[in-house]
């Protein structure tokens, strides 16, 4: 999933980066609020990590600005502000989530997987097509009852397809969703990911699991009884 990282500490920046980038996910990044209300006014997110404390413009001005123009992208916002004021007013501007630093990366990335299941309607964190199982939390899958290891880029690719079941996903979604706005990602890599994917879930049959729509995208989608 693509995230949004809105924060002035480049030390934490840099050590989220890398490990929410480790998990699978695409991180873009901003050191102000004046970037990050840019970035998030220009792109799609699954979610946007947010700082209160920002030059520029601050974060409370950036999440009421992105309102404002009806961005409904869900927000957690990450601030050292620990009051039991600051957490209800960062929600009532239209925050989604708030976490106090200093916090567990653990906490932060189950918090952003909530979220990212909100975006999808899918409240379980464990999800089912067929005889495919994906588990959100654990970020493991099962195909036909054995354990399927995958890299983090496909787990994600994966995961995205099982949140948009029955939905034709094009390759330009899935690219923006799998890596960074300033990626110099090949346009095949979605193709290369996709290749991989089916080898590991259904070698015999590689379109049991991952449809391809020519023209179109991939999607997964229940088998017709």
């Amino acid at each position: 999933m693509r995230l949004l990282l809105i924060e002035d500490s480049p030390r934490l920046r840099s050590t989220l980066q890398k490990g929410l980038s480790r998990e699978g996910y695409a991180v873009d990044t901003a050191k102000d609020g004046r970037e990050g209300l840019w970035l998030a006014t220009e792109n799609e997110y699954d979610v946007i990590v947010l700082d209160l404390m920002l030059p520029e413009i601050d974060g409370l001005t950036v999440l009421e600005k992105l309102r404002g123009q009806g961005k409904d992208t869900h927000v957690l916002i990450l601030s050292a502000r620990d009051l039991v004021e600051d957490r209800i007013q960062g929600l009532r501007r239209g925050a989604d989530d708030y976490l106090v630093k200093p916090f567990s990366f653990d906490e932060l990335l189950a918090r952003l997987q909530a979220l990212v299941r909100r975006s999808y309607h899918a409240k379980n964190p464990q999800l089912h097509v067929g005889e495919l199982k994906v588990h959100t939390a654990a970020r493991q899958v099962t195909y036909r009852g054995q354990p399927v290891p995958l890299t983090p880029r496909e787990y994600s690719l994966l995961e995205i397809l099982v949140l948009r079941a029955g939905e034709v996903v094009s390759r330009r979604d899935l690219w923006e969703r799998l890596y960074e706005f300033d990626s110099e990602a090949a346009s095949n890599v979605v193709d290369v990911i996709v290749y991989s994917l089916r080898k590991k879930l259904d070698p015999q049959d590689p379109q049991s699991v991952v449809k391809t729509r020519r023209g179109q995208g991939y999607l997964v989608e229940e088998a017709a009884p």
